[in-house]
């Protein structure tokens, strides 16, 4: 932007130059009177930085060539299952422990459903997750958010966007989808398995188990019909 000087019918007047525009400023000429122009509204300009979301090999290459760090927003049960080595980790919610009866009846039924099917605990979001990354972490910094299936990361990194962060990235799907071997990890397990506990991955045992005697006891009826029926007589009838 620029200021110039021109020569009207008055007298010598300003003119106050920019790229959005150009308005008129007030100037006494020689002849003390007031030329006035009309001002241009101003608009205000903002640049929103998009989240970048990225396949697990992408990622790959964000951190190891483009010096991304890596946040994890999962919470402490998954994390402590398996984590990327030299993440930071930032839950996006947080056990909720509060002990108020509405809490208490939710954190019950929950604790009976998903808790016990899923292994999921009872979470809350955490009111100081923003605060908590600015402490670790500059505005200018490049992060690749990452959590177990996609919707956490995606929720941090608009809330982080919103705070000044401007170099975000997301793993679509999140770590489920990492190939064993993509990142050095730390943990008792995968990472695109710490999202399993519970019952459900005992139930998987268990249909495995069931489903190799049915297949057994299928061929074995099939190709040694005259021993199955056999054994079939000799089981107590009710």
């Amino acid at each position: 932007m620029f200021f110039s000087r021109a020569e009207g019918d008055f007298g010598p007047f300003l003119v106050f130059c920019s790229n959005f525009g150009t308005s008129w400023l007030e100037f006494d000429t020689h002849h003390r009177r007031t030329i006035r122009g009309k001002p241009k509204r101003w608009r205000n300009f903002g640049i929103r930085a998009e989240v970048n979301f990225v396949n697990p090999d992408e990622a790959k290459k964000l951190v190891t060539d483009e010096g991304y760090a890596v946040l994890d927003v999962r919470d402490k049960t998954q994390y402590e299952r398996a984590h990327i080595k030299s993440c930071y980790h930032v839950p996006l919610f947080i056990e909720n422990q509060d002990n108020d009866f509405g809490t208490i009846i939710k954190r019950t039924v929950h604790n009976n459903f998903s808790g016990l099917f899923f292994g999921l605990p009872f979470t809350k979001l955490n009111d100081k997750f923003v605060d908590s990354v600015q402490s670790q972490l500059s505005p200018q910094s490049k992060l690749l958010i990452v959590c177990q299936e996609g919707l956490r990361s995606t929720a941090a990194a608009t809330k982080l966007e919103a705070a000044g962060f401007k170099n975000v990235a997301c793993v679509t799907s999140g770590l489920q989808s990492v190939k064993p071997g993509t990142f050095d990890s730390e943990g008792s397990t995968e990472l695109q398995d710490a999202g399993k506990a519970g019952l459900i991955t005992i139930q998987g045992k268990i249909s495995a188990v069931l489903g190799t005697v049915l297949i057994c006891a299928y061929l074995f009826i099939t190709f040694f019909p005259d021993q199955a029926e056999k054994l079939l007589q000799l089981a107590p009838s009710s």
